[in-house]
């Protein structure tokens, strides 16, 4: 049924897409009249980071390659403490989701701008969202000043990204996708946007995994991720993004492997309340089913299934379940304990999800 009345905000961002499109780092600088620019990146990444400080040359101020998962408050302080020393008015942060994660704490903080410049597919480069972990609690909230106010999608960048880890981000970016369609907020512009995301991203994954190097199908799932982005940017999580949140941290589990995880899980789960939801992933997946597709298209792609592969023990799942149920997100259907300690388990051991009776 079409959504008469809805709020739409379109955010403030300059977006740049192409192959080599990392050559215009210095007129995007230029262009947001910041002189004095921090780079961010993560310790696996500091060569990508110290091609970026070359490029900006006397305007950057220095090198942060301490960018770690799921932004510990540590390093988000070391990091604030440079920029600030420094005199920093911008920070450059280029990589994954760890690299734009922590330049969101530091602008959190300080109040300088952003250029992201993104090598998966995570979508975090479009959002106002931002998350620090402190005591083995993931907090997360939202703030204008840790948006981005360019961003960078240069496919040739993802190309040296390991099919393993470009199947993972990319099922994360879907995650935002679902999760945007049934939404409480959701609208009909935001729906188109993320049907169209999880389009792309499940058309070009497969051919990332068979052909690292198709530049064609990394083009289309950085689209694909910026669509995510911008749709998670404008409506609000629910059960799937707070169980890997808690799962995340509390037991510091790999972020995109936990959303490819769980996301075939928490559809599932949702399937009853969601119904147009559902059938817009069914479109986009060209599948009968839009649990089993997303589970189809994650072993599809040789990725682990199962939380119990992550890492994480059986005895997790009780305190996972409460910690989740203890702050819940809102939900297309209410979040019963017994019912998410359910779909944990079946998320521990892997089980491709029952098709939903609408599904069929």
């Amino acid at each position: 049924m079409f959504r008469r009345t809805f709020l739409f905000s379109a955010l403030p961002a300059r977006v740049l897409f192409g192959a080599g499109t990392l050559s215009n780092l210095p007129n995007e600088i230029d262009e947001l009249g910041v002189g004095r620019a921090l780079v961010v990146c993560t310790p696996e990444q500091s060569d990508l980071g110290d091609t970026a400080a070359r490029m900006i040359g006397d305007r950057c101020i220095g090198v942060f390659p301490g960018a770690i998962m799921h932004v510990p408050v540590e390093t988000a302080r070391q990091a604030r403490v440079q920029a600030h020393d420094a005199g920093a008015d911008c920070v450059v942060a280029i990589g994954g989701g760890s690299s734009i994660g922590l330049a969101k704490a530091i602008a959190l903080e300080a109040g300088i701008q952003i250029v992201a410049i993104p090598t998966t597919y995570a979508g975090s480069e479009m959002t106002p969202i931002y998350g620090i972990t402190e005591n083995g609690t993931k907090k997360t909230g939202r703030d204008l000043r840790v948006l981005p106010r360019a961003v960078i999608y240069d496919p040739e960048l993802t190309l040296s990204l390991p099919t393993s880890m470009s199947a993972t981000s990319g099922m994360n970016a879907i995650a935002h996708c679902v999760e945007a369609l049934y939404a409480t907020n959701a609208n009909p512009i935001t729906s188109i946007m993320a049907e169209e995301g999880i389009r792309y991203l499940a058309r070009a994954l497969p051919r990332i995994v068979e052909r690292p190097q198709d530049i064609d199908a990394r083009a289309e799932c950085l689209y694909g991720a910026w669509l995510a982005g911008s749709v998670l940017a404008t409506t609000s999580v629910a059960l799937h993004h707070k169980l890997c949140h808690t799962l995340g941290g509390m037991l510091n589990l790999p972020h995109a492997e936990t959303h490819t995880v769980v996301l075939p899980h928490a559809t599932a789960y949702n399937a009853s309340a969601a119904a147009q939801a559902m059938g817009s992933i069914r479109h986009a997946l060209e599948s009968r089913d839009a649990a089993q597709g997303l589970f189809d298209l994650a072993a599809r792609l040789d990725v682990p299934v199962a939380l119990k592969a992550l890492g994480v023990r059986f005895a997790d799942l009780d305190r996972v379940a409460d910690a989740a149920v203890a702050a819940p997100y809102p939900n297309p259907r209410p979040m019963e304990r017994d019912a998410i300690r359910s779909l944990l388990e079946d998320a521990y051991w892997g089980r491709r999800p029952r098709a939903a009776l609408s599904g069929a």
